[in-house]
């Protein structure tokens, strides 16, 4: 009997250390737990997951996966990198929320899950560790959207646009110590996508964008006989991820972001036993990144290594010669706008930097051409998908930076040039016998068009100088698609209060429906309206001129009968305002959309102070401005009471002061000065708005007669600024983000326009991770008088979603 007690004894025993070391398991279920010395190993038996010594490291610190039948003992995976274990007694063990690393009976890192009824975490052979419901196949965490050090075959490196969630690559500290390192390998979504390499926080190399097959720098990297790299953008989704090339035998590979910012791809050789470096990202001296500075090219086969575009000239040529290109080049003759200019092509380059970059995949290389040459601010263009003869549109606005040059895989980039820098002018003999050979030709194709145009001639509408004066100096005709009254009337069910969208200071807007079936809005000017002709013919003569995607499109208008009404793409999402400011539907919009909803604001703005023909000031920008699309992307429209600006042009002042009160800056209300500085002010107050969900002007608190840039202003002195913003923000998104963005609210709203940021900026410091701003000044407007109750009947923003109507008012000055 006692043989038989001792014999059951070590049997019970014999099976614990079984299921504590798991050998012979690709998975364990809730409450099992792997203790130090055991593991689990993936079914084929591929990887095997347990813990585990860096280095020299004598004792067992951290929780990973390595290869087993191969290199074993080749790291891909660590989980608590940032937390080691600091004695024998590590274990790891699965709950309901996934899988847990225990130093001691401490938490030390956690998978951190949704709740699970009967978890299990299993390794996969592609050395992926997954946490699913014992009954199912739904994932709901897995070890490959955290990765480290190493990218293996299926994973990907990008974000996720719904969620938030991003993926990138982070080297060691040291062959010794998997935490963090000092290099970053991650998808910057600015622009064009692009896989960006960061040394902490410089910019130290890019493989340039993808242009259909591969990246435009790095071709070998994307296109070998072993692994290929697919990249994926949509609504959902940025990412680049690597794919075996399918063969008989699949070779064994994986990429890994060295300490020291090397960048690799191995492949395992079985003759040799050992891994082979297949290649080597970035191994020159012009993948550092910006090495020539602006408008420079790098050229690994020449010395030295810099040269500057055709028509540049070095920025610093003292600096030059003594081989510091950082300052890069300027041109010998700048642009103008006004002469003849042209392009000129370089082939065979990885394209400068996309973060600043404009793209539309739907344009081919002849659209991309003429958008350049109509936009002052373009400098340069290239198609953005190389194959099927090339499609998408790149177009860039800022000064072509790291471009490295030449090479067979390379792409072809146009940069815009004077006339006088493209080569040798024709001579005039040459043009005299063009002339003549062409006339003839051109003549008769004049006739014809002519004919045609005024066959078509009922179907438009040209604004002369009777109509639209455009400036003192002379007039512009405009030709705009014309509607006829009775086409607008069928649409809108002859303006039926059915398919009424709204009112605002300009009149009513209709939702309407064209016999072709696109989806409208008429914006119909109202006899008893405080605007009138001219806010029309302004409207008309600004936003025919502009092109953004961040901008209301004008789709044509009617002047039949003596209306007067604009023809605008339908916003299915309404304006902002409806979003933010009303309790329920507020709760639909989280961090992330509302952040991009600031970014498109802020780039719309960018473009009307900077890069439109005509520097534009708004003077009306307000959350019911503001319209949504399908995507609750959004776009800045109302500019019936816009101002165009000449390049040179800064400021103007004005005796009819128009706007809306609560978004007017300080000088604008007082004094009748508008500027670019002007839209910033109102932008901030936006800005501010969307953040917290309430109004400015409606705000109320019971304890001061601030407004709400008031009370937003004394909680950051307080630091006290949680309480300011919307609960959906705060449960979707970084507090330490979300108070990044309303202190840049704050500094653009600050009380005199020269403390307030440019457009251009505000858009940098959105877009930048670095925190370390500068503190705002006090604002302007931002203590508000007590109202009579009864008379006004100022209530929180949380129970109306009403358009607020545009003013005008006469302001006198001194």
């Amino acid at each position: 009997m006692l043989t038989m007690k001792c014999t059951s004894i070590i049997t019970l025993f014999c099976l614990t250390l079984l299921l504590d070391s798991a050998d012979a398991l690709d998975f364990i279920r809730a409450n099992e737990t792997i203790r130090d010395g055991g593991t689990i190993v993936s079914a084929r038996g591929e990887f095997e997951l347990g813990f585990f010594s860096p280095g020299n490291s004598t004792n067992r610190y951290y929780l990973g996966i390595w290869y087993k039948k191969i290199a074993y003992g080749t790291v891909v995976w660590v989980a608590n990198r940032e937390t080691p274990v600091t004695s024998f007694s590590g274990s790891a063990r699965v709950d309901n929320y996934g899988i847990v690393v225990l130093n001691g009976d401490r938490i030390i890192w956690s998978s951190n899950t949704r709740y699970m009824e009967n978890p299990v975490v299993q390794l996969l052979d592609t050395g992926n560790l997954v946490c699913r419901e014992e009954k199912g196949d739904h994932v709901v965490w897995q070890s490959f959207d955290y990765p480290g050090n190493i990218m293996l075959p299926g994973m990907a490196m990008g974000s996720n646009l719904v969620t938030g969630h991003e993926r990138y690559y982070t080297s060691w500290r040291s062959v010794d110590d998997p935490s963090p390192g000092r290099f970053s390998y991650r998808v910057d979504p600015n622009g064009f996508p692009q896989a960006l390499l960061w040394k902490d926080s410089v910019l130290w190399t890019r493989t340039g964008p993808w242009i259909g097959s591969h990246s435009s720098g790095n071709p070998t990297y994307s296109r070998n006989e072993i692994s290929t790299i697919h990249f994926t953008l949509n609504e959902e989704e940025v990412h680049y991820g690597i794919d075996l090339v399918s063969t008989n035998s699949s070779p064994i590979t994986f990429f890994m972001l060295h300490p020291n910012g090397d960048s690799k791809f191995y492949v395992w050789n079985y003759q040799k036993e050992n891994w082979m470096v297949f290649l080597t990202l970035h191994g020159n001296d012009c993948d550092r990144y910006a090495l020539c500075g602006p408008y420079g090219i790098c050229n690994k086969d020449r010395s030295p290594r810099c040269e500057c575009m055709k028509g540049f000239t070095p920025r610093f040529p003292d600096r030059w010669r003594l081989l510091d290109w950082s300052g890069g080049c300027v041109r010998r003759k700048k642009l103008d706008c006004k002469s003849k200019e042209g392009f000129q092509k370089y082939s065979g380059v990885k394209l400068p930097d996309t973060r600043h970059s404009w793209y539309d995949m739907s344009l081919n290389v002849d659209d991309c051409r003429r958008l350049c040459l109509k936009n002052c601010s373009c400098a340069a263009y290239a198609t953005a998908d190389e194959r099927r003869g090339g499609r998408g549109c790149f177009l860039w606005f800022t000064p072509l930076i790291d471009i490295t040059g030449y090479n067979d895989d390379g792409q072809d980039i146009y940069v815009r040039m004077p006339t006088s820098e493209l080569g040798k002018r024709w001579k005039r003999r040459d043009l005299i016998a063009i002339f003549w050979v062409l006339t003839v030709p051109f003549a008769l194709l004049f006739l014809h068009m002519y004919k045609k145009r005024k066959a078509k001639r009922k179907e438009r509408v040209k604004f002369s100088s009777e109509d639209v004066r455009l400036n003192k100096n002379g007039t512009e005709d405009l030709d705009l698609p014309l509607f006829k009254f009775t086409t607008v009337a069928k649409a809108t069910n002859n303006f039926s209060d059915d398919n009424k969208l709204g009112e605002g200071g300009f009149g009513p807007v209709y939702k309407g429906m064209l016999d072709d079936g696109q989806v409208i809005a008429a914006k119909r000017l109202s006899k008893d309206s405080s605007q009138g002709l001219n806010e029309f013919k302004n409207e008309v003569s600004c936003i025919a001129k502009l092109q953004h995607r961040n901008l209301v499109t004008l789709l044509g208008c009617c002047t039949e009968k003596g209306e007067r009404i604009l023809i605008y793409e339908y916003m299915p999402n309404k304006s902002l305002d409806f979003f933010i400011f009303d309790e329920q539907t507020s709760k639909s919009m989280g961090w992330l959309q509302r952040y991009n909803i600031i970014n498109g604001i802020a780039r719309g703005l960018l473009y009307l102070h900077q890069d439109s023909k005509l520097r534009v000031i708004h003077r009306d920008l307000k959350a019911s401005n503001i319209l949504l699309d399908n995507e609750l992307n959004p776009k800045i429209s109302d500019f019936g009471l816009a101002r165009s600006f000449k390049e040179s042009q800064t400021e103007e002042n004005t005796k009819r002061v128009v706007g809306t009160y609560g978004y007017m800056s300080p000088e604008y209300a007082i004094d009748g000065i508008f500027s670019t500085k002007s839209d910033v002010y109102s932008f901030g107050v936006l800005l501010i708005e969307i953040m917290t969900g309430k109004k400015n002007r409606l705000f109320s608190h019971p304890d001061h007669s601030l407004n709400l840039i008031g009370h937003v202003w004394m909680s950051y002195k307080q630091e006290n600024l949680v309480g300011l913003i919307d609960e959906v923000i705060l449960k979707s998104g970084d507090v330490i983000e979300v108070f990044r963005v309303i202190q840049i609210g704050l500094l653009c709203v600050q009380a005199y326009p020269e403390d307030r940021p440019s457009m251009s900026e505000v858009v940098v410091m959105l877009s930048s991770k670095i925190h370390d701003l500068p503190h705002p000044k006090e604002p302007g407007f931002f203590w508000e008088r007590k109202q009579d109750k009864g008379k006004y009947a100022w209530r929180t923003s949380k129970v109306t979603s009403s358009n607020q109507l545009t003013l005008t008012t006469v302001s006198p000055r001194d």
